[in-house]
């Protein structure tokens, strides 16, 4: 697998960039928006929904939730979707410390399921919205959180293989393992502060953007657990399998989802 990993990496991430550098935000905000639906898709299937109207009826409500916020103004509406995030992820890391609730198919799981869809789709669509259009340097920033995400998974995944002996969940997520997060966190965070004085040459603003992108990166790891959650209450081993090597979209920024909205958060409070 680690192969084809390669591959559709090498022909995806050079799209990525040039997407990210060279459309409009509001390019920018409808490709991720199909994105997202796309990956709402799959999400529904692990709720799960059952019968295609139903799933095709969740989509629907989160494409329209996006537009709505289009339409309300995504930087005057981001304070409101921080906050609801923030909330939120609060309460995924107490689901993941109680990873046998809401393991069947009740009728208030598969509500609380449907809502987490809806926490994980339209707050970072806005997040990564409001950010790639921060003035000229807008794009550049969202690049730069995309490959920090990027090196915390890579740094995780060849970390946890070379040196992985100590479990993170094993409950959930079998395969990772605390010195996996180190070792992406540490990647990460080195790309970060070099990325950073790279861009501005203050040491100040370089420590700065390493406090901001620490709790982000953090964060991603949660994403990325609460993904593994849903996979395995409803017994399934990949979000989907579009992406070879990779699975489906959702196994692709399931933390992204989570850090962006972190990262905003403490982007916009140190006002960098």
């Amino acid at each position: 697998m680690l192969k084809w990993r390669l591959i559709s990496a090498a022909i995806l991430v050079p799209l990525v960039i040039f997407g990210v550098l060279r459309m409009s935000t509001q390019a920018f905000a409808v490709i991720l928006g199909v994105i997202l639906v796309a990956a709402s898709w799959e999400w529904s299937r692990l709720v799960p929904l059952t019968g295609f109207p139903a799933r095709i009826l969740y989509c629907a409500a989160i494409t329209g939730l996006l537009a709505l916020t289009w339409l309300g103004g995504p930087a005057e509406l981001v304070i409101y979707l921080l906050v609801a995030a923030g909330c939120w992820w609060l309460f995924a890391l107490y689901w993941l410390t109680h990873p046998g609730q809401c393991a069947t198919a009740s009728s208030p799981c598969i509500a609380l399921k449907l809502l987490a869809g809806i926490m994980v789709s339209v707050p970072p669509w806005t997040a990564l919205v409001v950010l790639h259009r921060l003035g000229e340097d807008g794009p550049l920033l969202t690049l730069l959180l995309l490959v920090m995400i990027w090196c915390a998974d890579s740094g995780a995944y060849f970390a946890g293989h070379r040196w992985g002996r100590h479990k993170l969940a094993p409950l959930i997520s079998p395969g990772k393992t605390r010195e996996g997060v180190y070792g992406g966190l540490l990647v990460s965070l080195l790309v970060a502060g070099i990325a950073a004085w790279l861009y501005s040459q203050s040491p100040a603003w370089t420590l700065s953007f390493i406090l901001v992108s620490l709790p982000a990166v953090l964060f991603s790891v949660v994403g990325d657990l609460l993904e593994s959650l849903m996979k395995r209450q409803s017994g399934i081993k990949d979000s989907g399998s579009i992406i070879p090597g990779h699975g489906g979209i959702f196994d692709r920024i399931d933390s992204l989802v989570a850090a962006a909205p972190v990262f905003l958060a403490g982007f916009l409070w140190l006002k960098l």
